[in-house]
């Protein structure tokens, strides 16, 4: 009989506390917004400010949490919108708003450097050209020095000791001239005849005989007619 009077009292002096820890907490649940409503309070106190209104500021809300997305002026309007997404009901903010400022940093940084590789580039060309130029121009000198540089049918290489020795080799095989005294001279394959040679036959023979000869550019007449 104790126990049961016992019993009864302990429910009815907890009957009063369990049911205002219900109401309590019925009436949190019933205060606090939806996401819906967190995202339209967001969303006009954005649209409505000086700075961030003309920018495409996207508020998504889910279980409290806020996020951001978007392009706004620069990093103070960044702050600004984070700010003014703190408002009661939410549990945490996701700031993932970039600047619009340092986007157009980084582009014209990306045409100074386009702008530098073009002109570095032009420079190089140029550059490439002139030597491309220079080595030609030095090549086609070094060949023209080289021109008389050849080689006869036989394969000799053409000197003007190697002319000089031909000419009188054919002088002296020619019986209207190997008597004759002729002195040949060779530089830079123009052969110089000096001497004396009895008939005029005799010169036109000596220079006719001079110009056959393989490398030779010029010939130059010096010599006299004596007579025999």
């Amino acid at each position: 009989m104790k126990l049961s009077i016992i019993t009864a009292v302990a429910l009815l002096a907890a009957g009063p506390v369990a049911g205002t820890a219900l109401a309590q907490t019925t009436a949190a649940t019933q205060a606090r917004p939806t996401d819906e409503q967190l995202s339209s309070e967001i969303a006009t106190k954005i649209a409505n400010h000086d700075t961030l209104k003309a920018d495409g500021v996207q508020v998504n809300v889910k279980n409290g949490v806020v996020t951001l997305n978007g392009l706004v002026g620069n990093d103070a309007d960044k702050a600004t919108a984070e700010r003014l997404a703190r408002v009661d009901g939410v549990v945490r903010v996701e700031n993932h708003l970039k600047s619009r400022e340092k986007a157009t940093t980084a582009v014209t940084g990306t045409g100074g450097a386009v702008a530098d590789a073009t002109k570095n580039g032009a420079e190089k060309t140029v550059d490439a050209t002139k030597t491309g130029a220079e080595t030609t121009a030095n090549a086609t000198k070094k060949a023209a020095g080289k021109t008389k540089d050849v080689f006869s049918k036989s394969g000799e290489k053409i000197t003007d000791g190697w002319i000089t020795s031909r000419i009188k080799t054919k002088f002296m095989a020619d019986d209207t001239l190997q008597s004759s005294a002729i002195n040949v001279d060779t530089v830079d394959h123009v052969v110089t005849l000096r001497g004396a040679v009895p008939t005029e036959a005799a010169r036109i023979k000596a220079m006719d005989t001079a110009k056959e000869v393989e490398g030779v550019d010029r010939v130059v007449d010096a010599l006299k007619v004596t007579g025999k």
